[in-house]
């Protein structure tokens, strides 16, 4: 089970649902539960939120561009982050290939979505 910090289940449930799809398994006054392609999402319940200055949720992806561009189309603002060289889409390129692109939550919490480079061994 993974979990973030949420201030307002309204708002929560708008995002993760609706704007990204996922399912809401439960809630119950305390948490929002929903369901991340096999494993919980346990969206806690607070009366404030101070968020990391770090990625406290991802998701691997196979297409990022699209990813971002339907994230974008949702009205999902992607993070820049000064001195990080991201492209057009707000796509970070990492030293292996892999790529990623960081937006937050309604609470600010730091989510990425990553494309992950493929090897051949």
């Amino acid at each position: 089970m993974a979990f973030v910090a949420i201030s307002d289940a309204d708002r929560a449930r708008a995002f993760y649902r609706d704007t990204l799809g996922l399912r809401l398994v439960t809630e119950d006054g305390f948490a929002l539960v929903f369901e991340l392609h096999g494993t919980l999402l346990r969206a806690t319940l607070l009366r404030s939120v101070t968020p990391a200055h770090f990625t406290v949720l991802g998701w691997e992806v196979a297409d990022i561009v699209a990813t971002v561009q339907a994230l974008e189309v949702a009205g999902v603002g992607l993070e820049r982050f000064p001195g990080l060289a991201q492209d057009e889409h707000g796509i970070w390129t990492s030293p292996d290939g892999s790529r990623v692109a960081w937006f937050h939550d309604p609470d600010g919490n730091v989510l990425s979505v990553s494309q992950l480079a493929t090897h051949s061994v």
